[in-house]
C-alpha cells in the first residue's frame, strides 16, 4: 500500500510532473450530467468551479461539453464548442492545466488552439483525425476504453476476459498514438463505460497490472453507477464514501491519476493515507 512514484507528461506549455496519485478535477458544462455536477449556466460559473478545484488540489481540470452518461445522446458540434471554448480559454489563461473530454476532432482542435493541453477521448483515440489534432498541437491524450456508444453501452456489456480485452485495446491504441506523433498518453480502463458491476470490480482489482504497462494510468470511478448498486445509494451526489474507497484502492495499486468530482475530500483522504504510509512525517502531536 505504497504511494506511487513520479510521473511526467510533455505538454504544449512544458513538462508536467507529479507524484501519484494526482487529482483531475471534473467540470461538466452540460445540463444532463449523471453526477449532478453539470448544469453551469454561464462560462463564469464553470471557470469559477475549475479554479476552485485547482485550489483544492487538482493538478488538472477536465472540461466536458457533451454528457457520456449511459443513454446520453450526442451533442451537435457547434453546441459543444459553445459550451467549452470560453471555459478552456479562461482556465488556461489562469495557468490551469486543462484537458478536454470530447470525441470530436473539431472540438479537440479548437480546444487545443484555446489553450487545452490534453484531450480526454472516451472513444479511445480510434479516430485518425483526433490523433492528428493532438500531434499537431504537441498535446498529450488520455485513451479510454469504452464498449459501444454512450447511448447503448450499458444495455448488455459482454466480455470473455474484461481485463485482458481492455489491456489489449489500451496498448494497441497507445502504439497507434505514438506512431501518429502523439507526445504522450495516459491509459484509462473506462470504469462504467460498457461494463457491469463485475467488470468494474475486475478492472479495479487489475489496476496494478495496468500500471505496470509503462504508461500513467487514470482511474475515474467518481459517483459511478456501480457504487450505487453496491451500496444501495441512488443519488450520485451521495456516493462520496464509495468513491473514496474505490479511488484509494486504485491509488494504492499504482494509479497515476484519479478523475474526481470532489477534489477537497480526495486531497484530505490522500493526505491522511500518505501520512500513515510514511515513516518520515513529523506532526508534532
Amino acid at each position: 500500500m505504497t504511494r506511487g512514484g513520479v510521473h511526467a507528461l510533455d505538454l504544449p506549455s512544458g513538462r508536467l510532473e507529479w507524484r501519484a496519485p494526482g487529482l483531475v478535477g471534473i467540470v461538466n458544462v452540460t445540463p444532463d450530467s449523471f453526477s449532478g455536477a453539470g448544469g453551469f449556466s454561464t462560462t463564469e460559473q464553470a471557470v469559477s468551479a475549475g479554479l476552485r478545484l485547482r485550489d483544492e488540489g487538482a493538478i488538472m481540470i477536465d472540461v466536458g461539453g457533451e454528457s457520456t452518461r449511459p443513454g446520453a445522446e450526442p451533442v451537435a458540434e457547434g453546441e459543444e464548442l459553445r459550451r467549452v471554448l470560453g471555459v478552456v480559454e479562461a482556465l488556461a489563461a489562469a495557468g490551469v492545466v486543462v484537458s478536454v473530454d470530447t470525441r470530436k476532432q473539431a472540438v479537440a482542435a479548437a480546444a487545443l488552439d484555446s489553450g487545452a493541453a490534453l484531450i480526454n477521448d472516451v472513444g479511445g483515440l480510434r479516430d485518425a483525425g483526433m490523433r492528428a489534432a493532438c500531434a499537431a498541437a504537441g498535446a498529450a491524450a488520455i485513451i479510454m476504453h469504452m464498449q459501444g456508444e454512450p447511448s447503448t453501452m450499458q444495455e448488455a456489456p459482454s466480455y470473455t476476459d474484461v481485463v485482458a480485452e481492455v489491456e489489449e485495446f489500451l496498448l494497441r491504441q497507445a502504439r497507434v498514438a505514438a506512431a501518429a506523433g502523439v507526445r504522450g498518453v495516459v491509459l484509462d480502463p473506462g470504469i462504467g463505460f460498457g461494463k457491469d458491476v463485475r467488470h468494474n470490480l475486475a478492472l479495479l482489482r487489475a489496476t496494478k497490472r495496468f500500471a505496470s504497462l509503462g504508461y500513467p494510468v487514470m482511474v475515474g470511478a467518481s459517483r459511478k453507477g456501480f457504487i450505487g448498486r453496491l451500496s444501495g445509494e441512488a443519488d450520485p451526489r451521495a456516493r462520496l464514501p464509495g468513491t473514496l474507497a474505490a479511488h484509494l484502492w486504485a491509488a494504492a495499486s499504482g494509479a497515476a491519476l484519479l478523475r474526481v468530482h470532489d477534489v477537497a475530500a480526495h486531497a484530505q483522504a490522500l493526505a491522511v493515507w500518505g501520512a500513515i504510509d510514511s515513516e518520515d512525517l513529523e506532526t508534532g502531536e
